[in-house]
C-alpha cells in the first residue's frame, strides 16, 4: 500500500496557493477603495471650499477686494483672486497642490453681477469642482471690463 503523504502534501500546496491569489486579490480591492475615498474627500473639500468662497463673494457684491480679505487669499487684478493648498488643505507657501480660483464674468444681463469659483488639482492636472455665483448689483456698483473667461 502507497503513503497518501505526497498527495496531501500537493492538495495543501494548491490550498496555499488560492490563499494567495485571493489574498492579492483583496489587497488590490483595498488599496483601489482607499484612492476612491480619497479622491471624494478631495471632491467634498474643493466643493465645500468653492461654495464658501462663492457666498463671499456674492456677499461682497463682486468685490473682488473685500472677498479676498475675508478668505484670506491673494487678489491679482480687479476681478481675479486665488489662494493655494497644500495635500493636506491646508494654506501653502510654496509646495502646492490645490489651487482656489476665482473670477468676475460677464453675465450679460444688467445688474446682475456673476463670477466663477474652481479649485484644481494640479498634481493631477484635473478641475476638481466649478461653479458660478451671480447676485444683483445696485447703482455704481456694476462690473467694468469683466471678460468672460
Amino acid at each position: 500500500m502507497r503513503s497518501k503523504a505526497p498527495l496531501m502534501l500537493m492538495e495543501q500546496m494548491i490550498m496555499l496557493l488560492v490563499f494567495a491569489l485571493a489574498a492579492a486579490l483583496c489587497m488590490q480591492a483595498f488599496v483601489k477603495s482607499d484612492q476612491m475615498s480619497r479622491g471624494s474627500e478631495d471632491r467634498d473639500r474643493a466643493v465645500v471650499l468653492c461654495q464658501s468662497t462663492a457666498e463671499t463673494i456674492r456677499h461682497c457684491g463682486g468685490d473682488m477686494a473685500a472677498a479676498a480679505a475675508l478668505l484670506g487669499t491673494e487678489q491679482y487684478g480687479a476681478d481675479y483672486l486665488m489662494a493655494d493648498y497644500a495635500a493636506d488643505w491646508t494654506p501653502a507657501q510654496g509646495t502646492m497642490r490645490y489651487t482656489l480660483g476665482a473670477a468676475l464674468v460677464e453675465s450679460g444681463t444688467d445688474g446682475l453681477g456673476q463670477a466663477s469659483v474652481w479649485v484644481r488639482d494640479e498634481a493631477a492636472g484635473t478641475e476638481l469642482f466649478r461653479i458660478s455665483v451671480a447676485w444683483q448689483e445696485t447703482d455704481g456698483q456694476a462690473v467694468e471690463g469683466a471678460e468672460h473667461r
